[in-house]
């Protein structure tokens, strides 16, 4: 790009798909455009400096507005959660921490792919995505401190057992996916998901998040890794009178609107992708409670369905 602005702006020919065509539209000599002696006129060549610094204007004032953001989003976030968590401690650093760096890898894996700050569905996803987390995660440090530790001890190294690892490796690269599929997606424009759609995913995220918020107020137990805790008991009550996995059900919602609130058709194919992982997941907790908690197999016969209720 720097090369062909170049030789634009020093008079010299221009070659490549950039700028084919000028030839015929933008005032210069009608000549063919892939001919080496091609000249822009001294008009066409103020138009090209005049719209390029333009552009680069729009782009650092853009850049910089973001930037400036997400600054001030930092800092009024840290401030709301000193106030609302009762003061810094270190459960508080650890839980704030774990979201801001959990943003800053999700910004990561959507913009760089994507190429551009300019992406309206990213930052609308980003913002329900994190204004979930954060209200979820003040109430557990409100109400189940407990909870919100074991919660914070997941992916592939927290799990025990060996299946359960490469389960959860399949999964934190199906999630990946469901980030870096959308960014190519938006950046080449495969899809065309009109702006009504992509709210309507956000709104599934954030259903997505509040039946996961229930279970949390339901089950102090439900832990992100497969373990029993010292004192667990069966919960039946609640999300899990109608299913026997409503976190997963919850997950699954969300899952299915973050392709959709991004723009992309083609990123559903990574829920396909997933679920496979994710059943053999649901079929091995089974197996493990039925084994290791008492009451759990009595519990699976009176809760006939596992992830949709009436279906299955």
């Amino acid at each position: 790009m720097a090369d062909f602005l170049g030789q634009a702006l020093r008079g010299r020919p221009l070659e490549g798909g950039l700028f084919r065509g000028m030839g015929r539209d933008h005032g210069c000599a009608r000549v063919p455009t892939n001919h080496r002696l091609y000249r822009p006129n001294g008009s066409a060549r103020a138009a090209l400096k005049s719209n390029v610094s333009q552009a680069l204007e729009r782009w650092a004032s853009r850049a910089g507005v973001f930037r400036a953001l997400g600054y001030v989003a930092v800092v009024a976030t840290l401030q709301w959660w000193l106030r609302c968590s009762g003061g810094m401690n270190t459960l508080n650093i650890k839980a704030f921490a774990g979201l801001l760096f959990l943003f800053l890898v999700m910004a990561t894996l959507l913009f760089i792919p994507a190429w551009t700050l300019d992406w309206w569905q990213a930052w609308t996803f980003l913002t329900v995505y994190f204004a979930s987390s954060l209200a979820i995660a003040l109430y557990l440090l409100k109400e189940d401190p407990k909870l919100l530790q074991r919660r914070m001890r997941a992916g592939p190294v927290a799990e025990k057992e060996p299946a359960q690892k490469i389960i959860m490796v399949l999964v934190s690269l199906g999630f990946i996916g469901l980030l870096v599929l959308p960014a190519l997606d938006h950046r080449f424009a495969w899809s065309h998901i009109p702006p009504y759609a992509a709210l309507a995913g956000n709104g599934l995220v954030g259903l997505g998040w509040l039946v996961i918020f229930f279970v949390f107020k339901e089950n102090t137990f439900s832990s992100a890794t497969v373990e029993l805790a010292p004192d667990q008991k069966v919960i039946s009550t609640g999300p899990y009178a109608f299913v026997r996995h409503p976190m997963y059900a919850g997950g699954l919602i969300m899952l299915l609107g973050i392709p959709i609130a991004l723009g992309s058709w083609w990123a559903l194919l990574v829920i396909v992708a997933m679920t496979p992982a994710l059943i053999w997941r649901l079929f091995d907790e089974e197996r493990f409670l039925a084994r290791n908690l008492p009451g759990y197999a009595q519990y699976m016969r009176k809760a006939r369905y596992r992830l949709i209720p009436l279906v299955w």
